[in-house]
């Protein structure tokens, strides 16, 4: 069953995603050429207390961090490690949450190391957070579940790809409900399933996290040894954005946005929703 929050959950559901922006931000300046992916775990952890918050990636499953740092090939679920130095070209999807007083927040954000990097990585990054963004747009009372995933997949596939063939959209991993938990029904693809059905009505108080992964090539995946490292089965780079998202009775609110989502939804012509903390 899809978890409905009301309107003071998804105000704490608020505080959850900003400090998730906050570490988003930390990161993203701390993501330089010679620094580990330790290194970065060890900002968001950092972020984390500032906050009085906990970290809801920790322990997870088993998962060793605090954070996901998935470097190049790495789709998602990279574990930081001292071993792991970034370099000048390299792209780093870091995916990271927050729990406050019980409701989650859950983003991500693909960030370039240094300079140098290929038109073609820069032209995947904007590809994948421009899909995510659709998605979002989507988010509107009287849809359906399948729209948000309809949204991602057409954008992706109408968007030409330097050098030609099609962007890879991950299959083995998408979006998700949130709320009292990191992962909730429903499941989101980032295509649509004709076997899946319509899914869930889009109602006020329904949250999901929307998080595209597009590859430059395959949409295939594999698991490392340490069962967590997803990456392509052919090598190429991905990106990952991911934002969490309330749909209310003004429309939808992006938690884990600092300015709530209120700028990108404007260019699709839609206004955000108040933001509860302002």
């Amino acid at each position: 069953m899809v978890q409905i929050k009301t309107p003071e959950q998804i105000a704490k559901m608020r505080a959850a995603g900003l400090v998730v922006a906050a570490i988003h931000a930390a990161t993203r300046e701390a993501a330089v050429p010679g620094a580990s992916t330790k290194d970065l775990d060890e900002v968001a952890r950092k972020v984390l207390a500032e906050h009085s918050a906990t970290p809801n990636f920790l322990g997870y499953g088993g998962f060793p961090a605090t954070i996901c740092t998935s470097v190049n090939e790495v789709v998602v679920h990279g574990i930081p490690s001292d071993e792991v130095v970034l370099k000048d070209g390299d792209i780093i999807s870091i995916d990271c949450g927050a729990i406050v007083d019980g409701w989650h927040g859950d983003a991500a954000y693909t960030a370039f190391v240094g300079s140098g990097h290929a038109p073609e990585l820069i032209e995947l990054s904007r590809v994948t957070e421009e899909s995510m963004w659709a998605g979002i747009a989507a988010m509107r009372q009287g849809n359906r579940l399948v729209d948000v995933s309809r949204a991602v997949e057409t954008y992706i596939r109408r968007q030409p790809k330097p050098g030609g063939g099609r962007y890879g959209i991950v299959e083995d991993y998408g979006g998700h409900g949130i709320g009292t938990e990191m992962h909730m029904d429903p499941h989101l693809l980032n295509y649509v399933d004709r076997r899946r059905g319509k899914g869930p009505k889009l109602v006020p108080g329904f949250c999901l996290a929307i998080e595209p992964m597009v590859s430059l090539g395959t949409p295939k995946t594999e698991v490392l040894q340490d069962n967590w490292t997803v990456i392509t089965t052919d090598g190429t780079w991905s990106s990952h954005w991911e934002h969490s998202v309330a749909l209310t009775e003004q429309g939808p609110l992006v938690l884990t946005a600092p300015d709530g989502g209120r700028a990108k939804l404007a260019e699709h012509g839609i206004t955000a929703a108040p933001d509860p903390l302002a």
